[in-house]
């Protein structure tokens, strides 16, 4: 089993698509899109600062696009080799994300084309922002501890649980104020990371944006996918487009099941992990939580390149 697992919010760094851009038909695509969302994503993929990119309605369009142009890249080289080869390596494929990921793993399962994609998330991060302005929200990194006890001290900081990450990682998420209690008084055993999103994402504070998703959800065609693609919600895996697209929805005000995720890899073999661009966290979980497995992480189109050349390799031995 090959994983092609697409990261959420957080992961964007300035200027980590000006590789992608190099491309004159990724960057024509790139430019499109933007003009469909009316955010310039060229300009925030790559000259933008951390601050800037950091703002909902822009980090989480950046992070599905550069999911996009992974996967083209990665279809592209597979096209390239001979098509029974080819096959043997899309028939070990699985598509997982985490959060907003989850959309970009749409897109690389099937399920939306890339249009659909990209105006999904636009009202995603569009509704979740309006959400986030209601009051000053954040999330933290909770790493390490026992699970229960980290649970409890969250509870005493009037915090949700928004992520079960697994690998020994939770996140937390609510007030502002909450978030910094909890830094300063971490649970037994456990040291505590604030990440950068500007709201309480996966808990009540989304409801709204949940409502304007379900009653806009048929304004998104969602067929069947084409590879299996697992869900945040409870780690199964889901073969009907308009069941995932249900799942989309619902999962923004609830929490990212990633720990149950990495443990259907786990019960299925899986031995190979890529992430997709902008990659690293997923990678590092998945090297605490699932044994043995080789991690990959894409953050350009050569380590795409490089990655079809080893899998031709192997499944042609």
């Amino acid at each position: 089993m090959i994983v092609i697992a697409c990261p959420g919010q957080g992961s964007q760094t300035p200027g980590f698509l000006s590789e992608w851009l190099k491309d004159a038909s990724s960057a024509a695509w790139l430019r499109e899109v933007s003009e469909q969302i009316g955010i310039d994503l060229v300009q925030h993929g790559t000259e933008s600062d951390a601050e800037t990119i950091r703002a909902t309605n822009i980090a989480q369009p950046l992070i599905v696009a550069a999911g996009v142009l992974t996967i083209n890249k990665l279809n592209s080289e597979l096209d390239r080799l001979d098509p029974t080869l080819a096959q043997k390596i899309k028939e070990q494929l699985v598509f997982a994300g985490h959060s907003v990921g989850e959309i970009t793993a749409a897109y690389g399962a099937g399920i939306f084309d890339a249009e659909t994609a990209v105006r999904f998330v636009s009202l995603r991060a569009n509704e979740m922002q309006k959400c986030a302005a209601v009051a000053e929200t954040g999330m933290a990194a909770v790493l390490g501890g026992e699970e229960n006890t980290v649970l409890e001290k969250l509870t005493e900081h009037g915090l949700a649980t928004a992520n079960y990450n697994g690998g020994g990682q939770i996140v937390a998420a609510g007030l502002v104020t909450g978030v910094k209690a909890l830094t300063a008084d971490p649970p037994e055993k456990a040291r505590v990371i604030p990440l950068q999103v500007a709201g309480a994402f996966h808990t009540e504070v989304m409801s709204g944006a949940r409502e304007t998703l379900s009653a806009n959800r048929n304004q998104f065609a969602a067929n069947d996918p084409v590879y299996p693609i697992l869900t945040n919600k409870d780690g199964s895996a889901v073969t009907n487009g308009k069941e995932y697209l249900d799942l989309l929805v619902h999962q923004v005000a609830a929490p990212v099941r990633w720990d149950l995720c990495m443990k259907t890899l786990a019960e299925q073999g899986a031995k190979l992990f890529v992430e997709c661009a902008p990659s690293g966290a997923l990678a590092g979980l998945a090297r605490r939580g699932l044994n043995g497995v080789q991690t990959e992480k894409i953050n350009s189109p050569d380590d795409v390149t490089a990655l079809v050349a080893e899998l031709a390799s192997t499944a042609a031995a």
